[in-house]
């Protein structure tokens, strides 16, 4: 029987606790957070559930927290990453987060994930623990289906790894995420891999155009700073057949609101004197965006205004050859919309996904299905990894549908 410590209780965070809640393998859960209303409201729905509070800049306080569990999950925003990272390190506990750390170099993201890769996987590894970063939706699910569609291809030359968000509310809501981090991505500097090289592209820049299945037209996507490209580049050889490109795009309603804000300028950080004022654009804009909706009410209030649209597409192409042949493996992920996301949980098609997506990883965590030691990314499974974690999935009916189509 394993103990869990989860450090954060937003969307994520909450909804592993109430899935481990369920979980055989585990017999307690700890729920740590700043905010301790926040613990206290979702220790209540939890039969196994503790609550503490707790300063997530203070390691000392995360280590001696961390020193009775099996698992330390960090469902915090990215600035906490390498303080719990290193907590878990000193407690010598499993870990598994949402999305890799930026804040060692950054100014250099790719310097930063080789860091992880090498750095601190080898502490993992000298402690007999295993590390599994991006275990949210993308990435995350998006990296298993890249995996899964390495099965149909006997080498790999290009991987695209394509979201396209299309939940419009009736309402002014450009995002169903935290509106900083959204904006976040879509000014920093995007990076794809090319020729075997992790090079920088322009956020917005490179657009590519195609049809998904269940959207109405044809969908743009642009670049966007992700971490898809650089897992996959560092395990090109291994665990993609070679692959000698990797991108990932995206689209949809928060690249159409930030796109014009970011050719104008106006998604800038750095203080100018607008009328004798300074100001930065960025914070400027930011404080006239709403926050994502989390709590129940919000959510079913915005439902009862209606949607102008609840579509969406989560795709992997993967390009190269079978039986000699050039084909192109494309691989649907098929989830719950907004409406069916709340009837089944009360929260947003993005917040089911991606939390329920991260819990399928701590339950192989928790059911020891990951021997691999070390740190490693959400895309470094093994076949039989990749089957369990689809099994999991289907349970939340999120699933695969994958075509391979021959080119000609």
């Amino acid at each position: 029987m394993k103990k869990i410590l989860i450090l954060g209780v937003g969307a994520q965070g909450s909804t592993v606790a109430k899935r481990m809640d369920e979980e055989a393998a585990v017999s307690e859960i700890i729920c740590a957070d700043y905010d301790k209303k926040a613990v206290d409201e979702l220790v209540k729905l939890l039969k196994k559930g503790k609550g503490i509070q707790i300063n997530a800049k203070d390691k000392n306080s995360i280590v001696a927290a961390a020193k009775e569990v099996d698992l330390l999950v960090n469902a915090l925003p990215l600035q906490y990453g390498l303080t719990v990272l290193e907590a878990a390190i000193e407690a010598k506990v499993d870990y598994q987060d949402f999305a890799a750390t930026d804040v060692l170099f950054p100014q250099d993201w790719v310097k930063c994930v080789d860091y992880l890769y090498d750095e601190i996987g080898a502490k993992f590894k000298a402690i007999g623990k295993t590390a599994i970063i991006g275990t949210g939706s993308a990435p995350g699910m998006i990296c298993v289906a890249a995996r899964d569609a390495m099965r149909y291809l006997d080498s790999c030359d290009t991987l695209n790894c394509l979201v396209y968000e299309g939940v419009r509310a009736k309402r002014f809501l450009p995002f169903w995420w935290s509106p900083v981090t959204a904006l976040g991505d879509m000014t920093d500097t995007a990076y794809i891999y090319e020729n075997g090289k992790v090079i920088p592209t322009e956020p917005h820049s490179r657009p590519y155009y195609r049809t998904f299945k269940g959207v109405e037209g044809v969908c743009e996507l642009v670049e966007h700073a992700h971490d898809e490209p650089l897992y996959i580049g560092h395990n090109a050889k291994k665990y993609f057949k070679g692959a000698r490109n990797a991108a990932f795009k995206y689209g949809g309603v928060g690249v159409e609101f930030a796109k014009p804000l970011y050719r104008a300028g106006l998604l800038s950080r750095q203080e100018e004197k607008v009328n004798g004022r300074k100001v930065v654009p960025f914070d400027v804009v930011l404080a006239h965006i709403p926050p994502a909706p989390k709590y129940r009410e919000e959510l079913e209030e915005i439902l009862q205004e209606g949607l102008i649209s609840d579509t969406g597409a989560m795709v992997v192409e993967a390009y190269g050859k079978k039986d000699g042949k050039d084909v192109m493996v494309e691989t649907y992920v098929y989830a719950p919309g907004m409406q069916e996301s709340f009837e089944r949980s009360g929260l947003s098609a993005e917040m089911y996904l991606t939390g329920q997506c991260g819990s399928f990883y701590t339950t192989m965590l928790v059911r020891d299905r990951f021997y691999q030691k070390g740190l490693i990314s959400s895309d470094m499974l093994e076949y039989d990894q990749v089957d369990d974690y689809l099994e999991l999935a289907k349970e939340y009916d999120i699933v695969l549908e994958t075509e391979v189509k021959e080119i000609k």
